[in-house]
């Protein structure tokens, strides 16, 4: 048996802590586990702080998953005491704020006219073919443009998985389509549609609707939802 006790922040190398990285290279580059396990400051007796904000994430299915529960669920993780709980439900709650503050900020996605003015500037000279999800909020404004792939829509360049991770990540309530066609005809090929209903059949199952996906071309657009393909 193994009884040697985890190393804890400040005894791990420099360049493995958390707090000194996001000093050095800034936040964004450090995973959720290394924030988490700044806010949790300390450990426990079995695991380091990093291993114990693995361990809390992994218990309920990532971030989105941990601001959905409360101080006094998260303390049934044994190393989370209530103060690491408030500090956790905290500032998980400014994150909410701040994105509920900038989701006001950002366009409201009507229709799909409404798609084509927010990505034709985006998309419309595109020399490669790119794809893109639209999250969107409960009242449908633009969480984001993350681009998830560059080349010609397939299988295997755009997956289910990839793809809801990250709208999980925004805690979407629903999510758009876009990729553009730099020939500049936006008519969507076969793969563009048989790609698009695995992805709409993926979105049921975790009840993120896929709204529609629009292709854009060269001043010109196509909305697979206006068109009834999808």
């Amino acid at each position: 048996m193994n009884s040697q006790k985890p190393l804890t922040i400040k005894e791990l190398p420099e360049q493995d802590r958390p707090r000194e990285r996001l000093l050095k290279h800034g936040a964004q580059t450090l995973s959720t586990a290394d924030l988490v396990a700044i806010l949790l400051r300390v450990g426990s007796r079995e695991e380091s702080a990093v291993r114990l904000a693995e361990h809390l994430l992994f218990d309920h299915q990532g971030l989105a998953g941990l601001g959905r529960i409360t101080p006094r669920e998260m303390v049934k993780l044994k190393g989370i005491g209530l103060v690491k709980a408030v500090t956790i439900a905290a500032a998980l709650e400014l994150g909410k704020r701040l994105r509920d503050q900038k989701s006001e900020e950002r366009p409201v996605i009507r229709n799909s006219q409404d798609v084509r003015d927010h990505m034709m500037p985006l998309l419309r000279y595109e020399q490669r073919e790119k794809f893109y999800l639209l999250p969107l909020s409960t009242k449908n404004h633009v969480l984001d443009e993350r681009e998830i792939s560059i080349g010609s829509l397939n299988a295997s360049i755009v997956h289910p998985r990839e793809l809801f991770r990250e709208a999980l990540n925004y805690a979407a309530a629903s999510v758009i389509l876009v990729h553009n066609h730099p020939s500049g005809d936006p008519a969507p090929s076969r793969e563009d549609i048989e790609v698009t209903r695995r992805l709409m059949e993926a979105g049921k199952l975790l009840e993120i609707p896929v709204l529609d996906h629009v292709i854009i071309g060269d001043g010109k657009y196509v909305s697979m939802k206006d068109k009834g393909i999808i």
